[in-house]
């Protein structure tokens, strides 16, 4: 089985930053696309920022210029540097990873459990 654990969420003011890591664990063979999800109570589950094994990277449209994705392949793990919080940045950040296990095995995605981020005005 595959863990993703993040770390990194809190409290914050509005324009202060937050950098959150995702680190997997377990059998793994190859992690391929990787990403931040975010969920406010009450709304759909968005998509923050993506990158994928080339380093192409993807961001919402809402954080672009502010957020940043980034991946250490050695460290099995993804961060998400956020600059210049908003309040509506406030949500439970949720790490998300395409992961083949093993070289018999097809890719499974995987989420995190998930670390709170809010930000006050």
């Amino acid at each position: 089985q595959v863990q993703l654990v993040e770390s990194g969420g809190g409290l914050v003011q509005a324009g202060g930053s937050l950098r959150l890591s995702c680190a997997a664990s377990g059998i793994i063979f190859s992690i391929n696309a990787m990403g931040w999800y975010r969920q406010a109570p009450g709304k759909q589950r968005e998509l923050v920022a993506a990158i994928n094994s080339g380093r192409t990277t993807n961001y919402a449209d809402s954080v672009k210029g502010r957020f940043t994705i980034s991946r250490d392949n050695a460290k099995n793990t993804v961060y998400l540097q956020m600059n210049s919080l908003k309040p509506e940045d406030t949500a439970v950040y949720y790490c998300n990873a395409d992961i083949t296990e093993t070289y018999f095995t097809h890719e499974y995605n995987y989420w995190g459990q998930g670390t709170q981020v809010t930000v006050s005005s």
